[in-house]
């Protein structure tokens, strides 16, 4: 089965494009967070459609769609963007927690192309995309959240971020791109606008 779309057609781009989203924010509302009590969490492929979106529309669209998801996730998330004591840590909650840990996501097609697989090229470039979204969240917990809630564990920031962050990360990023690939061999969405 392939699936095919009118590339030309700016309905249906914005149509799929906001169907992505809408899925994408449905499937990060169901996770696993009962190990991480201060945020995130492995969720059921929640990434996997801002990735179809970025192979099937280019890179340029899937960064302008994964903002647009961002904004969502910030404004369902504004709780944990008010745990900032002052409006800089806030506004850096915001910009590292879900404005560049999401956008990022929409570069997961920066490998097309490169490897002459398609498939190899999806999933390098869905980890390459999860990870620069672990990069943001890293950040975020050895700046902003150590800064507010010190660990528990004696560990220095950046090694608690890491510990922390890449517990969720590392699986959601592992199980994102088994998805884009398994999805590829069923739908072949790589080739659907183009």
């Amino acid at each position: 089965m392939t699936m095919k779309l009118d590339k030309n057609n700016k309905t249906l781009k914005l149509v799929f494009s906001a169907l992505m989203i809408a899925i994408g924010t449905v499937l990060s509302l169901i996770k696993v967070q009962g190990l991480w009590a201060y945020g995130g969490g492995v969720t059921i492929c929640a990434m996997l459609p801002l990735v179809v979106v970025a192979w099937i529309y280019g890179t340029k669209w899937g960064v302008f769609t994964a903002f647009v998801f961002a904004l969502l996730q910030m404004f369902l998330g504004m709780d944990n963007v008010l745990y900032g004591t002052n409006f800089l840590m806030m506004a850096a909650i915001a910009i590292l927690d879900y404005l560049a840990a999401y956008t990022v996501c929409g570069l997961a097609a920066v490998t097309r192309g490169k490897f002459g697989n398609r498939y190899a090229e999806i999933a390098c470039g869905t980890v390459i995309a999860l990870f620069l979204r672990f990069v943001c969240h890293f950040f975020s917990g050895w700046l902003i959240w150590d800064a507010l809630w010190p660990n528990e564990y004696s560990m220095i920031g950046p090694v608690y971020s890491i510990v922390y962050n890449g517990s969720y990360m590392l699986p959601e990023i592992i199980i994102t791109a088994v998805a884009a690939v398994v999805l590829e061999r069923i739908l072949r969405y790589s080739n659907a606008a183009r």
